[in-house]
């Protein structure tokens, strides 16, 4: 007995054939396209070099020994390339001190660097090469009850690349270059009990510093 045309379904093999791969391919591709988690933790062991004072009243430049610090990296989400960014990291040095009544001739500090930017990061699957920026302060604090701590505006650059072992965890390397804005006329390590004496009068300039750190990363 032959159908109708009236009595034929309303798809046709065509129809259900597009309809059976669209059932099949749009789990994958929701998958692909939303990955199964929305932030990165990262804590760092690194190292950091370079930084200097320059006394302008007596011309004496003294460098920042060169040491190690740690930290933490908070990143989130934003787009396919893009997540925004806390950064923290804490790196514990000296400074000649020599000049300062009361002092010894090298007084231990530490400076906390506390920033929020971003990276942009490259195509790759377990591979992927990025780039980060940020800006916000550096707390620095001498480790001598009687002088004074001092905060100001600092901002990074840096690159590395992320390896990625399987969907939650990785290792991230990087080289960062963070700049912290002095301000002019600035005095540093002041003895609260000696009459004002400070250790540094720093005229306006950017006390340079790079670090590098490797880190475990943790997605969640």
């Amino acid at each position: 007995m032959m159908l109708s045309q009236r009595q034929l379904p309303k798809y046709t093999a065509p129809g259900v054939i597009l309809a059976l791969l669209a059932a099949v391919t749009t789990p994958g591709l929701v998958r692909a396209e939303t990955p199964g988690y929305r932030f990165e933790l990262t804590p760092t062991l690194g190292y950091h070099f370079g930084g200097e004072f320059e006394n302008v009243d007596s011309d004496i430049t003294v460098d920042l020994d060169d040491s190690s610090s740690f930290g933490m990296i908070l990143n989130g989400r934003d787009k396919r390339n893009t997540q925004w960014e806390v950064y923290y990291a804490q790196q514990s040095t000296s400074a000649d001190t020599a000049m300062v009544p009361g002092l010894s001739a090298e007084t231990d500090l530490d400076l906390n660097y506390l920033q929020i930017g971003g990276t942009y990061r490259g195509n790759g699957d377990r591979v992927r090469p990025y780039l980060s920026a940020g800006f916000g302060g550096t707390y620095i604090s001498p480790d001598v009850a009687t002088l004074g701590s001092e905060t100001y505006w600092s901002f990074s650059i840096g690159t590395g690349f992320q390896f990625f072992t399987d969907e939650r965890w990785g290792l991230r390397l990087e080289a960062r270059g963070i700049g912290t804005l002095v301000d002019t006329d600035s005095a540093l390590f002041c003895v609260s009990d000696s009459g004002g004496v400070c250790a540094f009068r720093i005229e306006g300039r950017v006390l340079w510093q790079l670090e590098t750190f490797a880190g475990v990363t943790y997605r969640f």
